[in-house]
């Protein structure tokens, strides 16, 4: 079955990068939602089935470390693998983004081959259930 995924950014270009990368893959996706901050994810996820987000770390409303604790909070997403991009330099936040439970980070800038191998692992799996 393929998948749908959640590209979670406040940029507009690095959600098109995302979601055209995530094309390139090859991996079986069958639509890609964007949202702009964490707020507006998981309003969209309370409204579609989700099986992968990726998500910036600095946003404004909910960062991406708020919308991943939402998430593993949440007994209706805890299992959904989180993804963090992330321009971050310093290890805090993504230690702390590996603490509540992301499955992963990639960082800024990234390529293609980046993103596959990160979500090898993660999306094919659940692809196969």
């Amino acid at each position: 079955m393929d998948s749908d995924v959640l590209v979670v950014d406040d940029s507009a270009a690095i959600r098109k990068i995302l979601t055209r990368v995530l094309r390139q893959t090859g991996m079986a996706i069958q639509t890609i939602h964007e949202a702009g901050d964490g707020q507006e994810a998981l309003a969209l996820m309370a409204q579609h089935r989700i099986d992968l987000v990726l998500s910036d770390i600095n946003m404004p409303k909910m960062d991406g470390l708020q919308l991943l604790a939402s998430l593993k909070a949440s007994p209706q997403w805890q299992n959904i693998p989180v993804v963090m991009i992330t321009t971050e330099g310093g290890e805090t936040k993504v230690a702390e983004a590996v603490r509540l439970g992301a499955a992963g980070y990639v960082r800024k800038p990234f390529t293609a081959d980046q993103i596959k191998e990160k979500l090898m692992g993660i999306l094919e799996p659940a692809a196969t259930l």
